[in-house]
């Protein structure tokens, strides 16, 4: 288990091929194929790579697209956008998945800039060998890395509490920080108390909120380096949808609370805090997972514990701040 724990934490590019089937994006069919005829292929050729000026990635053509186009068609006309790529910093084990979740039969690595550094191909991965024109053949040999990664998944007790108590332990620092700050504004929690009876669904709100956006980021970083002008229009998108069901939680919570305790500036405190706590979910669901990429360490792992205990305390100040400033 500790060889195989081993060669799945290593960045793929390690395994990766480098006889990678590049195309300029404006050849035609038929020079591409006189070119591949004076030159040859590599082995097990199963997607050709398409590029631009300057070396990077731009599209992907299978091999029969290529051979059943028309020749005079160029190649940008026929090539399949956007290309699904690996970045280089991807471990093994994360490419695993790549091929489970999209099925195809190879992936090109590359780097920051989208330049093409190697192909890994499911071969690589089973060490089978397998006619890619037998759907059956192909359907088994997804199968079988499915199955060889939930072996690896099922560690043993011990090594599974080392894994996980580190992070359990940032939900015991975040939890103790709450209610430590819930003492703070304890003279505010006395003038009303419906504000406690109130506290575990707007945490529950926000916390929803954050793993939502914390979901969507982990699944756009496995394919993309994150960049500020990603970060902007995912956040702007983001906390648009946050704010319009922010404002829909508010109030529907908020008449809830009015009508059953008749505060009105306490129904006022909360629906105005869920939609800010919302808001502030989404920060931290689209920040820790792009920090943590960039940072090359595992979104999937840290960034669920780290982004719920930033959430959980910053719903805390939100809604007491708002009700010590209302009541």
């Amino acid at each position: 288990m500790s060889g195989d724990s081993t060669y799945l934490n290593t960045s793929v590019i390690n395994i990766a091929r480098k006889d990678v089937a590049r195309l300029p994006r404006n050849m035609t069919v038929q020079q591409t194929l006189d070119e591949i005829r004076q030159k040859g292929l590599g082995e097990r050729i199963v997607y050709f790579y398409v590029v631009d000026e300057d070396d990077r990635l731009v599209g992907v053509v299978p091999t029969r697209r290529l051979l059943s186009a028309p020749t005079e068609q160029r190649i940008s006309e026929i090539m399949i956008t956007p290309p699904i790529m690996i970045p280089q910093h991807t471990t093994v084990f994360e490419a695993h998945e790549y091929f489970m979740r999209h099925k195809f039969l190879a992936f090109p690595v590359t780097d920051e800039q989208g330049r093409i550094l190697g192909v890994v191909d499911i071969a690589m991965f089973t060490g089978d060998n397998f006619d890619v024109a037998d759907r059956e053949d192909m359907n088994r040999v997804f199968e079988t890395i499915g199955f060889r990664i939930m072996q690896v998944r099922e560690a043993s007790p011990l090594r599974a509490f080392r894994l996980r108590f580190p992070w359990l332990l940032a939900t015991i620092t975040s939890g103790t920080v709450c209610a430590l700050l819930v003492g703070v504004y304890e003279v505010t929690l006395a003038k009303s108390l419906i504000l406690a009876f109130f506290l575990t669904l707007v945490l529950g709100l926000g916390e929803s909120v954050s793993i939502q956006s914390m979901t969507l980021a982990i699944h756009s970083l496995r394919s993309r380096q994150p960049d500020w002008l990603w970060y902007i229009r995912a956040f702007y998108r983001e906390v648009s949808a946050a704010m319009l069901l922010g404002v829909a939680c508010g109030l529907v919570v908020g008449l809830i609370a009015w009508l059953w305790r008749n505060e009105g500036m306490a129904a006022l405190t909360i629906g105005a805090s869920i939609m800010l706590t919302l808001c502030g979910g989404v920060f931290w669901g689209l920040t820790i997972p792009s920090l943590l990429h960039k940072l090359k360490l595992d979104m999937r792992i840290a960034a669920g514990p780290i982004t719920l205990a930033l959430t959980d305390i910053s719903t805390i100040l939100i809604y007491f701040s708002i009700a010590k400033a209302l009541l």
